[in-house]
């Protein structure tokens, strides 16, 4: 049971620290690719398809780690879902008495506003 819920906490973080790469990431290789577009707008010739060649480069690199990035977050979503529904079929009530509480703060708070 513990080791379920330690092994869904450790896929969350591990969901959440590469959504943070990927973004951090993600933003580098487009601001990347906008300024050699932009600096290619300016120039023709050779120089501006060379330009032009390398910041679609950069842009087929954005597409494909968020591509192997999403496949990564499917993979431990499924994951996170699978131990999730581990812990609750082996504790029913448990989980019964948490949404209940749950359920009672939500409606402490909003009927108070």
């Amino acid at each position: 049971m513990l080791e379920n819920i330690s092994r869904a906490n450790g896929n969350a973080s591990a969901v959440n620290g590469a959504a943070k790469d990927t973004s951090g990431d993600m933003k580098a290789l487009v601001k990347d690719a906008q300024s050699l577009l932009s600096a290619a707008a300016n120039l023709t010739g050779n120089k501006a398809d060379e330009l032009r060649e390398r910041g679609m480069e950069l842009l087929d690199q954005a597409l494909g780690k968020a591509s192997k990035y999403q496949d990564q977050a499917m993979v431990k979503g499924k994951e996170l879902a699978r131990a999730t529904d581990v812990y609750v079929k082996d504790n029913p009530w448990r989980t019964v008495a948490v949404a209940a509480g749950v359920g009672l703060l939500l409606g402490v708070i909003l009927g108070r506003k």
